[in-house]
């Protein structure tokens, strides 16, 4: 019960940045493809995020393209056993000492404190004020293991130069 009166109380409380940050994140997951998924990709979640809410929650209208698990620690991130991380405020040093105990295994990395962009995750959001952009580090997405539509790559190239 008390879900029915929390949940429309809180269906209004996306702003339009969390908005922005929940497309790009769910359209960058569904773009990509991992070798051996069958199902919904499990994203895990920084808690240091500044979206957690907009990218775990389900107030918006149409369901999410990855199950959101929000972890704490590198220890609840791996045993987690996540196909995607977003990290928060877990500085580029930080998310490659992460990816180096996932190795072997294909793994999404989405950054929103990395607009540098250039050692750590594939994809970093650049958020200024209202706007949401991303980029992409090619290197880190090689290596990855998984495979993201051309059309994604592309998006980032254009929105470099917006």
């Amino acid at each position: 019960m008390l879900f029915l009166m929390v949940g429309p109380a809180t269906a209004g409380a996306l702003t339009e940045t969390d908005k922005s940050v929940r497309s790009i994140v769910s359209g960058i997951v569904s773009y990509t493809r991992w070798p051996s998924l069958s199902g919904q990709p499990k994203l895990c979640v920084y808690a240091t995020s500044h979206y957690t809410h907009a990218l775990s929650g389900d107030e918006g209208h149409s369901e999410l393209p990855y199950t959101p698990v929000i972890v704490r620690n590198d220890q609840e991130a791996l045993a987690a056993t996540c196909d995607a991380i977003y990290f928060g405020s877990e500085s580029p040093a930080k998310q490659l000492e992460l990816i180096s105990q996932y190795q072997g295994r294909a793994l999404l990395l989405i950054s929103e404190q990395n607009p540098e962009c250039i050692i750590g995750s594939a994809f970093c959001l650049i958020i200024k004020d209202e706007d949401v952009r991303f980029s992409v580090n090619m290197d880190s997405l090689s290596r990855s293991g998984v495979r993201v539509s051309p059309d994604v790559l592309m998006l980032a190239r254009n929105n470099k130069h917006g």
